[in-house]
């Protein structure tokens, strides 16, 4: 297991807003993480990524803590968060060069891996912009290419195909599945339900910060006893349920 979360309870100072969350994101699968707005969702992956430090329970990396070991839990993540956060006085070469230096990459090796995603989402003669030249798409693509770059054991990304062209979400989906098939584990929150349930292994539903229900399709079908139910369906499901809780 990569990603492994035991009874996460936490949120912001005395605001408890995870309860007791437990889930897993293997390797080689990908997970989809759903759940309606104030769910709990980006909550989730603060704390994942040590934004937020829980105030009871466990988040390991292939059984290691962030407490653990700081260096070595950080450089096992890559994040692409739901809006681009770029550095106005550095270049496009130069967020690269930087994620290369954070994650102790070989520039002999990473940087062709980076040319052919620049290649893929049509920024290889962008390496010399400052992101001011950039729409909120591109900047998007920029954090994308540096998050897949890294080749992390765990990619999570939240809400990626905001401001993205149909073009650049089907590449971004082809980036996951290629994560999935070298056997990393990838966390992706999304409100986009179709593509989710075509490309995800598995789901974790939240609601009021808790996991409603997890694992495949068929459990979640099973657990909401709704067989052969739709995400879509079991979505709406639990949105009457969170109206009429």
């Amino acid at each position: 297991m990569t990603l492994t979360l035991t009874d996460v309870t936490g949120g912001y100072g005395n605001l408890p807003v995870l309860k007791h969350l437990s889930f897993t994101v293997p390797d080689g699968q990908i997970v989809g993480l759903i759940g309606l707005n104030g769910a709990g969702k980006s909550t989730t992956i603060k704390h994942i990524i040590g934004l937020l430090t829980p105030t009871g329970g466990s988040i390991a990396i292939d059984d290691t803590t962030l407490a653990q070991d700081a260096d070595a839990y950080r450089r096992a993540i890559a994040y692409v968060p739901e809006t681009p956060v770029l550095y106005p006085e550095l270049t496009l070469r130069e967020h690269l060069e930087l994620t290369m230096m954070a994650y102790d990459l070989e520039q002999a090796a990473a940087w062709p891996r980076a040319d052919a995603m620049l290649a893929k989402f049509r920024l290889a003669n962008k390496l010399d912009w400052f992101p001011a030249k950039f729409s909120k798409g591109m900047k998007q693509k920029v954090m994308i290419v540096a998050a897949f770059m890294a080749e992390a054991k765990l990619t999570i990304i939240d809400e990626p195909f905001t401001g993205l062209d149909p073009l650049a979400v089907h590449d971004l989906l082809d980036l996951v599945a290629a994560r999935k098939a070298a056997g990393g584990a990838v966390l992706m929150s999304t409100h986009i339900l179709a593509t989710a349930e075509q490309h995800a292994d598995a789901f974790v539903l939240l609601k009021d910060g808790q996991v409603r229900a997890s694992g495949s399709k068929a459990a979640l079908q099973q657990a909401f006893g709704m067989p052969g139910a739709s995400l879509d369906d079991l979505y709406m499901a639990m949105t009457k349920e969170a109206s009429n809780g």
